[in-house]
């Protein structure tokens, strides 16, 4: 399968081993069945997201970088009456989601195979009821800061996207990237933390299911810190 049409700038993986054969029957089968597909950039038209998943009537939640797709794939089995949008450019972590939505039966997701920043602007504004940015690519070195996903910009386009009281979670074992996540988010006027107490940073809640990534952290002794933020209200 030929990559997605490049618009924003991407950095990082786009393969990673060559697929196996059932993981290949599944990228070739079912995923351009659920795949999103954008647009024209240059006249945007948002997406209908009752015609998209075939259901009118629920909240759609967006998954930006699901890895392996452990995280997406619980949230979907466990909340059949969500529609998620999941958005990951490496092939190999699509097809590992296609692993699991096959094993679990769930048919409420649908996959952008690309950079979340060019499908973000097709999204109705006042649509998403949770965003999840689960262990991104925290970029080390200061030069590439830019590269990291939790940026002011993209703050402000959530903050379009999400609803009234919506939710944006975010997760990162890499303190100097936490940090960055705090500087910007907790004084964005948009977004209120959520954390009362330690604890609220250090453990996941019950509806917050462990990644494969999150788990390689803890193995190497590392403490994740987990962060929610609500949506404000509309003046």
């Amino acid at each position: 399968m030929s990559d997605p049409v490049k618009r924003s700038t991407f950095y990082g993986r786009r393969q990673g081993r060559p697929l196996r054969k059932k993981a290949t029957e599944l990228v070739e089968t079912v995923l351009p069945k659920i795949q999103i597909t954008l647009g024209d950039p240059e006249n945007i038209v948002p997406y209908k997201l009752d015609e998209m998943f075939g259901r009118s009537g629920q909240e759609t939640w967006l998954e930006i970088g699901f890895g392996g797709g452990e995280h997406l794939a619980w949230q979907a089995e466990h909340n059949p009456d969500v529609n998620l949008i999941g958005a990951e450019y490496f092939i190999n972590g699509v097809a590992s989601l296609l692993g699991h939505l096959d094993d679990n039966g769930a048919e409420n997701v649908r996959i952008y195979r690309g950079d979340v920043r060019d499908m973000m602007p097709f999204l109705p504004k006042n649509s998403l009821s949770k965003v999840f940015i689960l262990f991104p690519d925290p970029w080390h070195k200061a030069r590439h800061n830019k590269r990291r996903i939790v940026q002011i910009e993209t703050l402000d386009l959530l903050a379009d996207l999400l609803v009234d009281g919506g939710e944006l979670r975010m997760a990162t074992d890499d303190m100097g990237y936490l940090q960055w996540m705090l500087e910007r988010t907790v004084p964005h006027p948009l977004f209120s933390w959520q954390a009362e107490s330690k604890n609220d940073w250090n453990q996941r809640t019950e509806d917050w299911p462990k990644t494969r990534y999150e788990q390689k952290a803890l193995n190497k002794g590392l403490k994740p810190g987990y962060l929610r933020f609500k949506r404000l209200p509309r003046v």
